[in-house]
Order: C-alpha cells, then sequence, then structure tokens
C-alpha cells in the first residue's frame, strides 16, 4: 500500500506529483495496464523477447569502448 503523507504548507498538486511519482516506482501502473487487456500468450513472448533484446543491446552498448570523435 503506497502513502504520501502532505508535509507542512505543501501544495496539493506537490502532494499528488510525489503519490504519482512513488506509485509509478512501484510498477503498480505498469501491472493495472496489463491487467486491463488480455494480452495473447504469443504477444506476451513476443514482448518479452524484444525487452530481452533491448536490454542485452544496451549492455553491449555499455561495455565498448567511446567512439572517437573525429
Amino acid at each position: 500500500m503506497t502513502t504520501v503523507i502532505p508535509k507542512l504548507n505543501e501544495p496539493l498538486e506537490v502532494t499528488l506529483r510525489r503519490f504519482r511519482r512513488s506509485i509509478e516506482s512501484t510498477g503498480l501502473i505498469k501491472e493495472l495496464r496489463a491487467r486491463m487487456a488480455y494480452e495473447t500468450p504469443t504477444a506476451e513472448r513476443k514482448r518479452k523477447k524484444a525487452a530481452a533484446v533491448a536490454r542485452l543491446r544496451k549492455q553491449i552498448k555499455r561495455s565498448l569502448p567511446p567512439r572517437k570523435l573525429y
């Protein structure tokens, strides 16, 4: 359960922004959207495979030395 206690003299908009940020960091929004619509097993596998490929590319890119600037 995510709770945000408003600070003294803090505007409501700022408190709401902190609450949204904390919910987003826990992954609640992502899970809610995933549960709202049915995803076929093939689409789920495809999405997970694409995410794995993206993570691998990112890891490889970070491990390479920086490019020359000339």
